[in-house]
């Protein structure tokens, strides 16, 4: 069961005006507010307000099933504040649905974790204490400038009570590893590792409209086949990219904001697939069938005609193969493999184990009267 993770950064950083010799002593502002209000307006009417627009009506339309988060510097908020207010009411609405994230940051978008240990925790308290003032949230993931990372700074990031840090794939640092995992960190192990996958987001950051790139059209139903297609064990793809990248990078004519409003669509169309003769077959048929997302069954020849009855009845599609569970499994990985489904294990996943160990409790809050449980 892949989860596919976006992540969009916002950061403007204050432009200064021209500073002649004649004006020391005589003028102590330093800033250019017709730069800062021109550029940040532009960039906001052409990528943040239609990128925020396209998200919230996916959030819409597919409920909790989609979130994203968000990575936003204190600097480039209050020149929100300043000069497209009407942003950051977007971002209040996009963070009432319940399905977006705020990561914590440095305040400056600075390098202040290279340098200063006590200026960069000063930074990220503040930046913090801000995304809370103004969208009532409180990050519980870090993402440095530039997703710097290594052993100190992630100790400094766990003492400050953060869960997880993003970082970049880096290949030179994975070297055979892949990117799909979430890691530990050796010396805070507490604290957990998502990798950003460099290839897959700026394929669509940098590469969508160019061009001179050999993939050119790219349609969201290739984009999820070369997810789908991904060994069955790597499970977490992560896509960070800046949101400019939807409407600036990419400008609004070369369709990328409806190359994503596709893309959920495209990953149900790839379908689910597990190998069950019995309760599972049809708890994952009639999933399925309420989230709108083909399930295929693989099920030994031996399996009695009411079980298989009654996962086509829940509209699972059936597939009669081999002579014993071990044998309709090795067939279930061979269709997923081939046509990019997603496995669903019957007791050999993190997710399936959750559910499984939260039954008694759920079927407990629905009923209290119940006893036993068969």
């Amino acid at each position: 069961m892949k989860a596919i993770c976006f992540y969009f950064q916002i950061h403007q950083p204050f432009r200064l005006k021209n500073y002649r010799f004649f004006d020391i002593g005589n003028d102590h502002y330093y800033y250019d507010d017709f730069a800062n209000d021109e550029i940040i307006t532009r960039i906001a009417q052409r990528s943040y307000l239609p990128a925020n627009a396209m998200l919230l009506d996916m959030i819409k339309q597919y409920g909790k099933k989609f979130k994203v988060a968000f990575s936003i510097s204190g600097t480039a908020l209050e020149q929100l504040e300043i000069y497209v207010p009407e942003f950051i009411e977007s971002m209040k609405e996009l963070a009432d649905t319940g399905c977006v994230e705020f990561l914590s940051e440095t305040y400056a978008h600075s390098l202040a974790s290279l340098e200063d240990p006590d200026e960069f925790v000063a930074q990220v308290k503040d930046h913090d204490k801000k995304i809370f003032q103004l969208f009532g949230k409180h990050p519980v993931v870090f993402r440095n400038t530039e997703l710097i990372y290594d052993d100190d700074i992630s100790a400094m990031v766990q003492n400050m009570g953060f869960m997880g840090v993003i970082t970049e794939g880096a290949k030179h640092i994975l070297g055979w590893k892949s990117p799909h995992f979430v890691y530990n960190c050796s010396i805070a192990p507490k604290l957990k590792l998502l990798l950003r996958d460099h290839r897959l987001s700026e394929d669509i950051s940098l590469r969508f409209n160019n061009p001179s790139w050999s993939e050119i059209p790219l349609f969201a139903d290739k984009y999820m086949d070369w997810i789908a297609k991904m060994p069955e064990d790597e499970q977490v793809i992560n896509i960070f990219m800046e949101l400019c990248a939807l409407g600036i990078f990419q400008p609004l004519s070369s369709n990328i904001l409806e190359f994503f409003k596709a893309l959920p669509e495209e990953a149900k169309k790839r379908g689910i697939i597990a190998a069950s003769a019995g309760n599972h077959a049809q708890g994952c048929a009639l999933s399925g069938s309420r989230l709108g997302v083909k399930a295929t069954i693989v099920m030994p020849k031996t399996t009695p005609d009411i079980k298989v009855d009654a996962v086509r009845r829940f509209g699972g599609n059936v597939v009669l193969f081999g002579n014993s569970f071990d044998e309709a499994y090795a067939e279930s990985m061979r269709l997923a493999k081939e046509e990019g489904l997603t496995l669903i294990p019957p007791y050999d996943d993190s997710d399936v184990i959750a559910g499984q160990g939260t039954i008694a409790r759920e079927l407990l809050e629905q009923d209290s009267r119940l006893t036993h449980v068969f």
